[in-house]
Formats: structure tokens, C-alpha cells, sequence
């Protein structure tokens, strides 16, 4: 198989959103495309990082995850990329500002659907200066931006051009980890059980290193509008994960 001793794999499968529907509708279909290749990737290049693009990451990723687990493989290796939502927070507050975004991160943490998306404007210099009554509309548009492309779309799609880019700046991420230069990047993976964390599975700033996942970092400092955001975000997110571990409980990689 092509993916024998690979060291990342991206995994942009499954079926797209169309108009109306919701992430969920998706999700039992979806799942069931992610596992067939994530078993193949257990079984030919189990050390492999996974990187998931399939929707809705928010639960794909806890069941493939949790399937690895049964198999006595490392949950870590399995990835979800919410790396587009971090490049959308850097394009919005770069058109607002009349900065450059290369030169803008925003970190953004919770999920990778809806209200689950996080962008912590505060914890970014630029995006910091921008006044307080304009980011709960900026913070909308970044939540809403890839159900505003379906719609454009009228069906024939979702968003392709910027995934594939953010695909690639979170996939650089960890080969640049792999060799030798540790790099950070946001990205939806499992908690260290041993943090007492809320959630099981939660995007975060990530550092990509020699063996993959090095360090999951904490939120950080947040202002009073995050933190009542963060309780949203935290309450929509248990739901979707519990649908990955319900998933994974009936399920297990045949090989």
C-alpha cells in the first residue's frame, strides 16, 4: 500500500456539508469512510501521524482516537486539523486592522464546528488593539465562515482552496516537528487524562515535535467575553465528543 512507513497521512475523506444540513447528519457516514482508513493506517503505518479533515471533526476524531486506544496504539497520533479556523481569525483581523496576517495568530481553541470555535483575540497583539464592541461580530464570522461557503456554494461543495491551504501550513507543522524543529500549531486532540480537563478531546496550541504531539498547552490568560464563550463552546463540544465515544464503543478496527 502507498501509505506503508509513512510518517503523516492526511486524511481529507468523506462526504461534504451540503445547505441545511448539519454536522451530524454527516457523521455516521463520514465515520464509517475515516475508519476504513484509518484502519488501513493502524495496520501499515501504525507511528504515522493522522491528520483528520473529515467532518465533523469535533466527533471523528474523539471515535477514531478512542478505536486506536482498543488497539493499544497512541490516541495522540490521531489529529484533527482546525488549523483553518486559526487562518480565517489571521485574514479577518488583518482586513480589520490593515495588517499584514502573515504576521497575526490568533489562537483558536474549543472545537471545529459552530460555537465550539473559539478565536482568542485577546492573546494576539494585533487582533488585541481591535476595539471591544466589534469582536463578538468577528468572532461570529469566524465561527460561521465555512456554513457562509456551503451556502455560496448552493451545494456543490464546502470549503477546498483554503482547507488544502491550511492542510499544508498544519502539515509543515508537524514534519517540521518530525524533524527536529519543534513547532506550534492549533489543533483538536485528546487531553492528558491526568490534567483534570472538562473535555477528553479539545483544540489547543499544539507543539509538533521529533515524536509528534510533544506538549498540548493550556488556554492561557482569557478576557471576561472568552470565558462566557469558553462555557458555550464547552457545552456544544461535550455533545459532539460524546457522539465519537458512543461510536467508537460499538465499533473496532478489524485487522
Amino acid at each position: 500500500l502507498p501509505i506503508s512507513g509513512c510518517h503523516l497521512v492526511l486524511i481529507p475523506a468523506g462526504m461534504p456539508r451540503k445547505p441545511g444540513q448539519t454536522r451530524d447528519d454527516l457523521f455516521k457516514v463520514n465515520a464509517d469512510i475515516a475508519k476504513g482508513i484509518v484502519e488501513a493506517c493502524a495496520k501499515f503505518c501504525p507511528d504515522a501521524m493522522l491528520g483528520m479533515i473529515v467532518n465533523p471533526v469535533n466527533s471523528v476524531v474523539p471515535a477514531m482516537a478512542e478505536l486506536y486506544k482498543k488497539k493499544g496504539l497512541d490516541p495522540m497520533k490521531i489529529v484533527g486539523i482546525s488549523t483553518l479556523d486559526v487562518v480565517r481569525a489571521n485574514k479577518f483581523v488583518g482586513e480589520e486592522t490593515g495588517k499584514n496576517p502573515n504576521f497575526i495568530n490568533v489562537p483558536v481553541v474549543g472545537g471545529h464546528a459552530g460555537t465550539t470555535i473559539l478565536p482568542l483575540f485577546s492573546q494576539d497583539k494585533v487582533a488585541k488593539t481591535i476595539s471591544a464592541d466589534k469582536i463578538p461580530a468577528m468572532d461570529k464570522h469566524v465561527q460561521d465562515a465555512g456554513t457562509d461557503v456551503v451556502n455560496a456554494k448552493n451545494g456543490k461543495g464546502s470549503a477546498t482552496l483554503s482547507m488544502a491551504y491550511a492542510g499544508a501550513k498544519f502539515a509543515n507543522a508537524v514534519l517540521s516537528g518530525l524533524a527536529g524543529t519543534d513547532t506550534t500549531e492549533c489543533a483538536y486532540v485528546a487531553v492528558d487524562p491526568d490534567s483534570k480537563a472538562e473535555l477528553p478531546y479539545f483544540a489547543s496550541k499544539v507543539t509538533f515535535g521529533t515524536t509528534g504531539v510533544k506538549t498540548v498547552h493550556p488556554v492561557g490568560p482569557i478576557n471576561e467575553y472568552e470565558q462566557t464563550r469558553l462555557k458555550e463552546a464547552m457545552t456544544q463540544l461535550k455533545d459532539e465528543i460524546d457522539a465519537g465515544l458512543q461510536y467508537a464503543a460499538t465499533q473496532q478496527l478489524s485487522f
